[in-house]
């Protein structure tokens, strides 16, 4: 009995070291911050961002050394393959509204900004809000990526795997002939997720996922759970802004593991 209580003791021990250094690890990785944004235009919807709430946050990014990044980058920073800049900042938006293009795309290239748009290929060139194939490639030429939002936007935890395959394979498919480039990342529609439906994902070829849930990226995230930080109009959206970022950022200098 005493033994036991010997290994048992030795195997806590060694436990709690590599805990220790699992939390060290994620502490001292990069923190990626990475901005969720819907539409951006002035109109009576948390989704939709001001033009001028949108032009003073790139400003800020830009004024206070934030490099922007692809999903691509991001993937291989967190692997290991490549160095991510010291304060790197995936931007993306969900849907592929039209005022991506004429609004926001304008203003990220005038501060230099990089951004990732998951499109809806059902809704691309047959709804007049949302963005056009020829949009989207000029959009791609000028610095911004376009990944998958799936087919059709349906809730995918309400449908059976055959459907949820077909939502995800075939908007892959389809951006990837339109577009002529591989599409290997996805945010799932509404954010909603589990783990059955991230392994449905990674088998049609995905590399990651976005989701909605609150925080930076950094090694302790889950490729296909990624964590963003979502950007809402309302009241006080730049004082918001400032205070998501800045919440976000301290909050994971201690290193806490995810879950």
């Amino acid at each position: 009995m005493k033994k036991f209580l010997i290994i048992a003791a030795l195997m806590l021990l060694a436990a709690g070291k590599i805990f220790a250094q699992n939390v060290q690890q994620i502490s001292e990785g990069p923190k990626i911050l990475v901005l969720n944004y819907h539409q951006v235009q002035t109109a009576n919807s948390a989704l939709a961002v001001a033009e001028k709430d949108f032009e003073a946050q790139m400003n800020y990014l830009s004024s206070n050394g934030y490099v922007s990044i692809t999903p691509d980058e991001l993937y291989k920073g967190l692997n290991g393959e490549i160095e991510l800049p010291p304060k790197p900042v995936l931007i993306t938006f969900d849907d592929g509204y039209v005022d991506n293009y004429t609004n926001a795309f304008p203003i990220l290239k005038y501060y230099g900004m990089r951004a990732t748009i998951f499109v809806i290929p059902a809704f691309v060139g047959k709804y007049d809000n949302y963005l056009t194939w020829e949009q989207l490639r000029e959009m791609e030429a000028g610095g911004i990526t376009i990944e998958s939002h799936t087919m059709n936007h349906y809730k995918l935890e309400e449908l059976p795997d055959d459907e949820i395959r077909s939502e995800l394979l075939n908007s892959k498919q389809i951006l990837e002939e339109q577009l002529g480039h591989p599409v290997e990342f996805l945010a799932y529609p509404t954010g909603t997720y589990n783990l059955h439906i991230a392994g449905i994902a990674k088998a049609v070829g995905y590399k990651g996922a976005y989701t909605i849930k609150y925080g930076n990226v950094d090694l302790g995230s889950n490729f296909y759970a990624l964590e963003r930080v979502p950007i809402f109009n309302t009241g006080r959206t730049m004082k918001d802004f400032y205070e998501r970022i800045e919440y976000r950022q301290s909050f994971e200098e201690f290193g806490w593991i995810k879950k």
